[in-house]
């Protein structure tokens, strides 16, 4: 191979993970736990401790025969998750963009899903559904993501030889999700950055410079991996390679703006090839 045909990414030193969406299949996880949860209500006895009201229950009813997707044929459940992972889209965005927080006013990932799961519930008007014991469960579902089936093995195959590179989330997690959902998957990652321990939000550039800086690298030794070319864009901007791993229902770019991506991107694995699992076997070719 031509040094000017060598890849940036053969001599990387450290991955950093967006975590949501791109390491855990955080979709599948919420909507499952959703519908488990309803399911549970409908089924309850009228007589018996925590029974919707009737009321609830023709509500329930209600939105399981009327608010299915005609093309998707997904339960309103599946929108109801969607909004939920939304609503922590705009959260993110709006924090990053205030800039680096203080420990005074820095709003957690626990605190904000638990605020918009109560918003949501009064949208969908099923007040009063969950207990607050009940409610505080829910919104704790986002630390008990499963992964993707390709995790696992892919994140082993990478932090061992020969590739032996270090692993990190790079996440707007807080650091109990991180740690919980790095411990509930056996995910397996050497280090744990996250909003919380870097006091930033993606896509601010402290975090992507402050998690290098913490691996005692520089940004060009760092590849950050994600199923979101913004995540991906604002890490490049700051000098860490790129590596975009699809994922299903996870971009939001248009078509035109992927297209133009592939000149950029350093690495692409697409859907059906394999996940972290590829990503480990592409790395180790571009070494060869």
């Amino acid at each position: 191979m031509s040094p000017s045909a060598i890849s940036p990414l053969a001599s990387i030193k450290a991955l950093t993970f967006d975590v949501f969406g791109t390491t855990v299949d955080w979709r599948t996880s919420v909507i499952d736990e959703l519908g488990l949860r309803v399911h549970r209500k409908l089924s309850t006895s009228s007589d018996a401790d925590g029974a919707p009201s009737t009321e609830l229950r023709d509500r329930l009813e209600y939105l399981n025969t009327n608010y299915t997707g005609h093309e998707s044929q997904e339960n309103w459940t599946a929108r109801f998750a969607d909004a939920w992972r939304s609503s922590y889209w705009f959260f993110v965005r709006s924090q990053a963009k205030a800039g680096v927080q203080d420990t005074a006013t820095f709003k957690t990932t626990e605190e904000h899903f638990y605020d918009s799961l109560i918003e949501l519930l009064e949208e969908y008007h099923l007040e009063g559904l969950f207990s607050d014991a009940e409610l505080k469960s829910l919104s704790m579902v986002w630390h008990r993501l499963a992964p993707w089936p390709d995790t696992v093995e892919g994140l082993a195959k990478l932090a061992a030889p020969p590739l032996n590179l270090q692993t990190a989330t790079l996440s707007n997690g807080s650091t109990d999700l991180i740690k919980d959902l790095n411990d509930f998957g056996e995910l397996g990652f050497q280090h744990q950055f996250c909003a919380e321990s870097l006091k930033a939000y993606k896509p601010a550039p402290e975090t992507y410079l402050g998690a290098a800086k913490e691996l005692g690298l520089q940004p060009e030794e760092v590849a950050m991996v994600a199923a979101h070319m913004s995540d991906l864009e604002a890490a490049r901007k700051v000098g860490l390679r790129t590596v975009y791993v699809e994922r299903r229902k996870e971009e939001e770019w248009r078509d035109h703006q992927l297209e133009e991506a592939k000149a950029w991107v350093d690495l692409w694995i697409k859907e059906d090839e394999g996940g972290f699992v590829a990503l480990a076997k592409r790395l180790d070719e571009l070494r060869l």
